[in-house]
């Protein structure tokens, strides 16, 4: 019997979480798939939800957007649609809403598939981008930066944050060298191909 409640309570949960995603109701933006930080775009974290058999992820440049659904042409070649909610978490350098959102933008998504193969996004992050890179230049505002044979340059803000051999985070740059191996975690600028430095790690 406790089964059987079992099973019909998880069916509810998973039918009211779908009806409130096509609806935009508030429920969708629980953190029942995972975090909403930056890091959380990189982590596979399973659904904290029973309700929830597994998260949908779409990952692609943004080709169109139609109210409040973005079409996204993937890495792959395929094709797919994610619909933003009145709760969608938004991440772009920092934490924002959809209306900073634009057509180009790199985009990667979390959410739930809904039946006719659009993604109900609960966490969206655009631009975002983890590389491994060596310092080559250090200057007031930016960094230059070395990714693989591609040069690019990451500009720095008041709130850009350091970790100096996996210490805690600082707002403390000037260990930072010339030479150095360094994880940069931050936006990408479709632009000019720069990248706005949210995080940068090193002597990790």
């Amino acid at each position: 019997m406790t089964a059987r409640h079992d099973r019909t309570d998880g069916m509810r949960r998973r039918r009211f979480l779908t009806n409130a995603a096509l609806g935009g109701a508030t429920i969708i933006g629980a953190s029942a798939l995972g975090g909403f930080d930056a890091d959380a775009a990189f982590a596979a974290e399973p659904s904290l939800d029973p309700a929830i058999a597994r998260s949908a992820f779409v990952e692609g440049r943004i080709t169109g957007i139609t109210g409040s659904v973005l079409e996204v042409a993937g890495s792959n070649g395929g094709h797919s649609r994610v619909q933003m909610t009145n709760v969608t978490s938004v991440w772009k350098v920092r934490a924002t809403t959809a209306e900073a959102i634009d057509i180009g933008d790199g985009l990667y998504a979390r959410g739930v598939e809904m039946p006719d193969g659009t993604v109900a996004a609960d966490a969206v992050w655009v631009n975002i981008v983890n590389l491994d890179t060596q310092i080559r230049g250090i200057a007031k505002n930016r960094l230059h930066l070395a990714h693989g044979q591609h040069e690019l340059v990451g500009h720095v803000a008041p709130d850009t944050s350091a970790s100096y051999a996996g210490r805690a985070l600082t707002s403390d740059l000037s260990r930072l060298r010339i030479g150095q191996s360094a994880q940069v975690l931050g936006a990408w600028r479709p632009s000019d191909d720069s990248v706005d430095v949210v995080r940068i790690s090193v002597g990790h």
